[in-house]
Order: C-alpha cells, then structure tokens, then sequence
C-alpha cells in the first residue's frame, strides 16, 4: 500500500496538473471499489473549478470550488494516470477544458473515492481520530511520547497505527527505526524521550527522502506521470534480509539483516545497531 511519501507525490503531480483547471467532464466507469462510489460524484466534478489539494495521512483531497472536496485512497493497486489513454480497470476518468486528463485505476479496488464537504473535511469517518502529520509543528518529541506513555505494543507496532502519527507504514517505520537506533521490538511505552527525539528526526529525514526521490515504486505503484520512484534503491533495511547492514562490518560480527513478522507485517533491523 502507498504511504506518506507515495501519496504526496501524487498529489503534487495530480495539484501541478489540476489545480486552477475547470473539469469539462468526469465520467464514472465503475462504482465497485473498497466502497460505493457516491453515484452524484460525476455530476458534482463536472463543471467545477479545482481549488487545490491537501494530503491527510494516506489520504488526498481534492478541493472544489463548489465547497465540496473529492476524497482519494490509492488503496493497494490503486494509481492517478495523467494524460493517458482509458485504461484497463479505469474507474473514475476526469477530462478538463484544454484537453487533459486523470484517469483513477485500481485494478484489486480497495481504493476509495468519496466526496463530502470541505468544511467537513477533518470529521470524515476515515480522517477523524488521525495522529499529527509527521512533516508537520505538530509533531515533535514530546507529541509522540504522549501518544506512545503507556503503550505496551512494540515501538514498530506502535508507528503503523495512524492515531499515533499519520501516513507512516510497514516500510517507512523500519526506516526510520534504523536510523534512530531503535529496536523494532522495543515496548513503545519505555522508549527514553532523549531516543523519542531522536525517533522524530528520523522519521522526518527518511520521509523527506522518499519525497525527493518519488516514493519507493513495489508492485504497483508509480507517480502520476508513469515513472517509477526510485527511493527503494536507497533502503537501508527494508527488504534486505540476510544483507550486510552498513554500519557492521559483516561476519562473523554481524549476521546482516533480519527479518521478523510484527502485526502480520514483516520488519526488518539490526540486531547489532538497534537496542
């Protein structure tokens, strides 16, 4: 599933090709994804202006100048094809004056659209109860230790779940773990503040990584345009079981990268580096 950097380079790419465009035609294809595409979605997008967009969490918003905003969950396979012909599994397809495209495909259909008001936007049922954005003032040290005072769940565990901190997942946690130090198996509750703060400036540096590099493209995700990200070349953990870590100097010291399951989710550390 995309995270927090993947989603935020579609909605650039979506913000650079929409915004200040009106939408000559929007056309539904296919209402069944993860929920019913509200059946009044064309006829509210046809015709509007697009004001901008905002990312919450995983999450994109487009906004309107109707006052309605379009909700947008790229889900697992879920993609924001700009210019490109209709294509296979093409649900939602958005046509502006001038002659450019977007089309939504989501070929497995866990993703959502929905559409709701712009004023309402934070008491969506999926956006309510959402921790701070990592990139955001509102995060810092001590926000995340009080999210984590108590927590008996494991500091990796703790990471995915978005009422903690918004649009993190299975690879960006292990990331950013091993860059701060941390075991993922540490109980989240007794991570130290000085550790805490340590943990926010990773999460914020691997994040903004990502961003520059266009997300890390597995399986089916790729930017707007039809690249590829290319952060995946520049894990440091992820995906790497049994490599050598960068900071050990191999065998016999080191046995390299490991692997463990966690929430049903795999993560991967060092054993060595990460207490």
């Amino acid at each position: 599933m995309p995270e927090l950097p993947e989603v935020e380079t579609v909605m650039r790419g979506l913000d650079g090709h929409l915004t200040g465009r009106r939408i000559a035609v929007a056309r539904l294809n296919r209402p069944d994804i993860r929920f019913l595409v509200p059946p009044e979605l064309p006829a509210v997008l046809t015709g509007a202006v697009v004001l901008g967009f905002r990312r919450r969490g995983k999450y994109i918003l487009m906004r309107l100048d109707s006052g309605f905003s379009v909700l947008i969950h790229l889900g697992m396979s879920g993609r924001m094809l700009l210019d490109a012909e209709p294509a296979l599994h093409e649900h939602l397809r958005i046509e502006t004056e001038g002659g450019g495209a977007v089309g939504f495909v989501d070929p497995r259909r866990f993703g959502v659209l929905d559409l709701l008001r712009t004023a309402d936007e934070d008491s969506h049922k999926m956006l309510a109860g959402m921790g701070p954005e990592p990139l955001g003032n509102a995060f810092s040290g001590p926000v995340l230790a009080a999210a984590l005072k108590g927590k008996v769940t494991a500091i990796k565990v703790a990471l995915l779940d978005q009422r903690v901190v918004a649009g993190i997942g299975n690879i960006y946690a292990s990331e950013a773990l091993f860059r701060a130090g941390i075991d993922p198996r540490r109980e989240a509750g007794k991570v130290s503040r000085a550790r805490i703060e340590a943990l926010v400036q990773a999460i914020r540096e691997t994040l903004l990584e990502a961003i520059a590099a266009g997300g890390s493209s597995l399986r089916d995700y790729v930017q707007p345009s039809g690249e590829l990200g290319y952060f995946q070349h520049a894990w440091k953990v992820y995906a790497r079981e049994g490599e050598k870590c960068e900071r050990c100097p191999g065998a016999p010291v080191c046995a390299g990268i490991k692997s463990i399951t966690q929430g049903g989710r795999s993560t991967f550390y060092c054993a060595r580096t990460q207490k």
